[in-house]
């Protein structure tokens, strides 16, 4: 009862803030991101990953840059344009985990490793996801090394927008080092989620260790709390791996569930 009563207090003072010091084009924002989400909920398909990065770069998500090739000579010409090595993802709507499919391939630095990848992430969705309707393949440079959060978001029935972030990668549900936030979100609140991870000093340069981009990290997880709030299709939000360096930060890989 007490939580319920916060969240009635919480959403009395978002009635009265101005949420454009947060994200000065919202309704620009807003539009940009249904019209990219459009297509799936008309065709009762799921979101692809170039969709995503779209809907969440409306609001200054950032990502790396990367192409979409339908074909094998699209994705040569993507990666020349590059610059390699690659990482190479299945797009389709029906392969929501991609690596469980063999649907990605990464390090590649050549022509011939792209063409052969191609060719082995199609022959792996047709064996492993039968039926699904394959786009083509989304080419992106291999990001350099760095630390790795998952930060993601949900609609909860009762308590509305909630936004997480913890440590993990892959193995976010081993770790289990996560924090939750009710959305919208304050640059103080996504560095208040920070500061409870276990493995936080991880991101401050502890033990002679690079320190991280904190306040990049802090801006991507208050846009993803944007882009849940101010979309209400989105149910869900997964943005898993964020690479963290000492500049900067960005998403490597989107998914958006309606």
């Amino acid at each position: 009862m007490v939580n319920m009563v916060r969240r009635g207090q919480f959403l009395k003072k978002l009635a009265v803030q101005d949420r454009t010091a947060v994200v000065p084009a919202a309704a620009t924002a807003r539009a940009e991101a249904e019209a990219a989400l459009a297509p799936a909920q008309q065709e009762g398909r799921n979101v692809t990953e170039p969709e995503a990065r779209v809907v969440l770069g409306a609001f200054g998500v950032p990502f790396g840059p990367a192409e979409l090739a339908r074909n094998a000579d699209e994705a040569v010409r993507a990666a020349d344009k590059l610059g390699y090595p690659v990482v190479l993802k299945v797009v389709a709507p029906e392969i929501v985990h991609k690596s469980d499919v063999g649907g990605v391939k990464v390090n590649l630095t050549s022509a011939a490793e792209v063409r052969a990848a191609f060719s082995d992430i199609l022959a792996a969705a047709e064996a492993k996801a039968p039926g699904a309707q394959v786009v083509g393949v989304l080419v992106t440079p291999q990001a350099a090394p760095g630390a790795e959060l998952i930060i993601g978001a949900t609609r909860d029935p009762q308590f509305g927008p909630v936004v997480l972030v913890g440590f993990g990668g892959i193995f976010v549900e081993v770790l289990k080092d996560v924090s939750f936030r009710v959305a919208p979100l304050t640059r103080a609140e996504a560095h208040a989620m920070l500061a409870e991870l276990k493995l936080y000093p991880l991101l401050t340069g502890t033990r002679g260790q690079v320190a991280c981009d904190v306040a990049a990290l802090e801006e991507l997880i208050v846009r993803v709390g944007e882009a849940v709030t101010q979309v209400p299709t989105i149910r869900e939000i997964d943005l898993n791996p964020v690479r963290v360096y000492a500049q900067g930060a960005f998403a490597l890989d989107a998914r958006i569930i309606l």
